[in-house]
């Protein structure tokens, strides 16, 4: 059932993708707003309330609805899989925004590219040269990639009996802990520490995905020499992995506002250009490619078994 849900998800979102940021999405993160301002008192013990309050009722109000929908017939439970897929990820969306991105700086519009890239990632993007956009734009395709697709499909599949928890687990997680990152004291450290364990393994599937799908011993190079210098070891090791197996050189220092911010470089070869944007997308279309099939020859040893 899992591999069925999983390409009707996938199906769904490629013919009809989410273009706009979804209310529930929205409602989401002013209720964890809410929460950091209620319950912060910059403990670490404050943060693990906030955190259980924002994610278990959202899990078990989903494997309840999961559970009853079974009960009356499996086929609903199934769609109920689909439909919390369609809604957790966002392939298309992140895949048309970098495309869209790659756009505006063909035609020499940077000021629309920096704007859509601030839109999209947030931040300060008023300094960046056109190289600057095209590294940052590839960055995050590779972070959203794992982010919102294939750290979301390895936990739905894992935690398959229980339904869509899953996906709206890891989803929930990678929220929490981009929201109270520079939250005050110790209260997002329990968020960070949630995600860290429930991104570890998703993370180095994907940098592992992203090995088979382009060049193998660079990005396996990469991922052993240069993910540990990044400030986020799980986002390290997806864009060092990522970088090598496409022979470009990620990172590097960046003007934000009127400071450079130093950063790690990742990969190998040249800086990018404006086609690598559209190479990271083909790559990632790819990867999915590669777990489908994947997920493919299970389902068909289970049958011959």
């Amino acid at each position: 059932m899992a591999f069925f849900s999983v390409l009707a998800a996938v199906a769904l979102e490629h013919m009809r993708p989410l273009r706009h940021r979804l209310p529930h999405y929205q409602l989401y993160t002013r209720f964890i707003l809410w929460l950091d301002r209620r319950l912060n008192a910059g403990e670490y013990s404050h943060g693990a309330i906030a955190w259980a309050l924002a994610a278990l009722p959202v899990l078990v109000g989903v494997w309840l609805i999961f559970s009853v929908l079974s009960g009356i017939h499996p086929v609903l439970g199934w769609v109920w899989n689909v439909v919390v897929l369609y809604f957790t990820m966002g392939f298309k969306y992140f895949s048309d925004t970098a495309e869209q991105i790659a756009r505006l700086l063909r035609a020499g519009d940077l000021d629309g590219a920096r704007a859509l890239l601030v839109d999209w990632r947030g931040g300060d993007a008023s300094e960046f040269s056109e190289d600057d956009i095209t590294r940052v734009t590839i960055e995050q395709t590779m972070t959203s990639s794992h982010r919102q697709m294939f750290g979301v499909l390895f936990w739905f599949v894992l935690l398959i009996p229980l339904g869509p928890v899953g996906a709206v687990l890891f989803r929930c997680a990678s929220i929490l802990s981009r929201r109270w990152v520079d939250s005050r004291g110790r209260f997002g450290v329990c968020a960070q520490r949630v995600f860290h364990f429930i991104n570890w393994l998703p993370a180095r599937l994907t940098a592992l995905t992203y090995a088979i799908a382009g060049n193998f011993e660079d990005a396996t190079f990469c991922w052993r020499t240069q993910a540990p210098t990044w400030p986020e070891t799980e986002e390290g090791v997806v864009l060092a992995a990522g970088a090598g197996a496409m022979g470009l050189q990620l990172g590097q220092s960046i003007k934000i506002g009127n400071e450079t911010v130093w950063r790690p470089e990742l990969g190998t070869g040249q800086s990018p250009e404006v086609d690598g944007i559209d190479s990271a997308v083909s790559m990632i279309w790819r990867g999915l490619v590669i777990w489908l099939v994947a997920g493919l020859l299970v389902v068909i040893a289970g049958w011959v078994a």
